[in-house]
């Protein structure tokens, strides 16, 4: 039948674990000595004799235990810094204290520096017991808070770890039962975003966005066209664009920025979006201990978008806020988010910060001002998984606001002082970022800036290749504010166990009303099934789910 986690943990750990099992939706629950379990995780502390009659025992550990003395394991090395772990064809990164182990039995985890034994699994009679040499809430806290270096931000670390304790599992014999994070009729979720940082360049009179413009457009293209990475078709419109600034000045030709909106509309073919827009101009806004570099400061600000937005809104895209300092003062930030809901009539509004400003604190600052969800979280520099995972979680500072982790952005793929990627580089860099949507499920989260799809950009190609390539393998392409909401109806389901006989476990579904949003399934992983596979149930909203298991 199908089996409730039971979880020791040291208290300061309980808010990870909470948020651990609404990323690894199962049944589960804190250690109660009044119950048995047939499976039991020990993050702090070792089980009792009668604890370790559970069908499986995990011990995750960095260090020596209790435990090791006592089911007589020898560990070889214990260490304070990172390392990689080989775990099947993935590396898992692990950024605390690890340990290894000298066993005969059946290595789960091998250390990639040392070659030895990093997890262990052993069969005792009818039960198992394992040995992981890292601290699992340990690496999840890391991973939420301070997030991955960009050594490793190619790896979805936090998914790695969900995938390594599930399949330990299944190898045990353990029926596993979850809601993973897929919608309901399709693979994965795909949420296409825009920061909207310069809507026309007439309002730039010779300041550095300028000066930056005319050098990439001019230098930058034949250098570019030099090396292969550009076409001389895209080349001359650079130039040609670089030749008609000034009578864009003086009004005589038109604003080749200006129009993004229409621009996204024809490209997206009715993909609904989400537009993060500058609320107030000529406000650079603050840093921890002072004021932000002038040159933050917008040149518009979103009123002067009013008929844009309108327009973008009717097409079904949504209007977020593009943040000054509503990362670090809620006062702020409550007359930010007041501004867009003034344009648009929308209560709800999310958030991206401007230059990705964010601290540990600013999830907690973005709740207090009333944001609907965040959507900071990325790399300004590389493309990837700060957090470690492609789903929607909840920072561990926050009561209610998620976040919306972003994956990949436009600038980072291609200046020269990031990745420097050729589009067909970048295509492939994505495709990654895809494939690894469609493995784990979750959410691919996509930057294209404004003025990306114009001279000297000239970004399209690639994005309208991302476009293709995401409905082909069967995303659901939702705007951040319906990607956060879908994520909050899969953390408002809850297991219960069914009363229609032994082995039945139901789901009570709380799902949002009026927002058409897909539905939830649920994964049923026996390891009586050919490896890799399993079988999923559609979940009925707003009732019990019913689905019987072996006892």
């Amino acid at each position: 039948m199908a089996t409730t986690i039971g979880v020791i943990a040291e208290p300061v750990d309980h808010d990870v674990v909470r948020e651990f099992f609404e990323l690894f939706k199962t049944p589960w629950e804190f250690y109660r000595s009044n119950r048995s379990y047939d499976v039991l995780i020990c993050a702090g502390g070792c089980p009792s004799s009668a604890d370790a009659a559970a069908r499986l025992v995990i011990v995750y550990a960095g260090r020596k235990t209790s435990c090791d003395d006592e089911w007589k394991v020898t560990v070889l090395n214990q260490r304070t810094h990172s390392c990689l772990l080989a775990y099947r064809e993935n590396r898992i990164p692990i950024y605390g204290n690890s340990a290894t182990f000298r066993t005969d039995e059946t290595i789960l985890l091998t250390d990639e520096g040392s070659v030895e034994c990093a997890a262990y699994v052993e069969q005792i009679g009818e039960s198992y017991r394992a040995r992981v040499g890292y601290e699992l809430f340990a690496e999840i806290r890391k991973l939420l808070i301070e997030g991955q270096p960009a050594i490793h931000s190619g790896i979805p670390s936090l998914e790695l770890h969900i995938a390594f304790l599930r399949d330990l599992l299944v190898t045990c014999g353990i029926e596993v039962v979850e809601i993973p994070p897929v919608p309901e009729g399709f693979r994965f979720i795909a949420c296409l975003t825009h920061d909207v940082d310069h809507p026309a360049i007439r309002p730039h009179k010779w300041d550095h966005t300028v000066f930056g413009f005319l050098y990439r457009a001019v230098f930058g293209s034949l250098w570019s066209f030099i090396r292969g990475r550009l076409s001389l078709r895209n080349a001359c419109e650079n130039w040609a664009a670089a030749v008609k600034l000034p009578l864009v000045y003086v009004g005589f030709a038109k604003d080749f920025w200006a129009d993004f909106g229409d621009r996204y509309l024809q490209l997206e073919m009715g993909s609904p979006s989400t537009f993060f827009v500058i609320p107030f101009k000529d406000t650079p806004g603050k840093i921890v201990g002072g004021s932000a570099p002038d040159f933050r400061a917008s040149r518009y600000e979103a009123k002067e978008l009013a008929g844009t937005i309108g327009k973008l809104a009717a097409a079904g895209c949504e209007i977020g806020l593009h943040g000054i300092d509503a990362w670090l003062d809620s006062s702020k930030g409550r007359d930010e988010l007041e501004e867009i809901r003034r344009l648009t009539g929308n209560p709800k509004i999310g958030v991206r910060m401007h230059w990705l400003y964010y601290d540990r604190q600013s999830s907690a600052a973005m709740e207090e001002a009333g944001a609907a969800y965040d959507s900071t979280i990325g790399y300004n520099e590389t493309v990837g998984y700060r957090a470690g995972t492609t789903q929607v979680y909840k920072p561990l500072e926050s009561k209610r606001l998620l976040e919306l982790p972003m994956h990949a952005m436009d600038t980072a793929l291609f200046f020269p002082t990031h990745l420097a990627l050729s589009p067909k580089e970048a295509t492939t860099r994505l495709k990654r970022l895809a494939d690894n949507a469609v493995q784990f499920g979750g959410c691919l989260t996509v930057n294209w800036h404004d003025r990306s799809l114009a001279p000297e950009r000239l970004w399209g190609g690639c994005y309208r290749d991302l476009i293709e390539d995401l409905k082909n393998r069967g995303a659901w392409f939702a705007t951040a504010g319906q990607a956060t909401n879908w994520f909050g109806k899969r953390r408002s389901a809850t297991f219960e166990t069914g009363e229609k006989g032994p082995g039945v476990i139901c789901e009570w579904i709380t799902a949002n009303k009026g927002q058409n949003l897909p539905g939830l399934r649920m994964r049923i992983h026996n390891s009586s099934r050919r490896a890799g596979a399993c079988m999923d149930v559609s979940i009925k909203e707003d009732t019990h789910s019913g689905v019987a298991f072996e006892a």
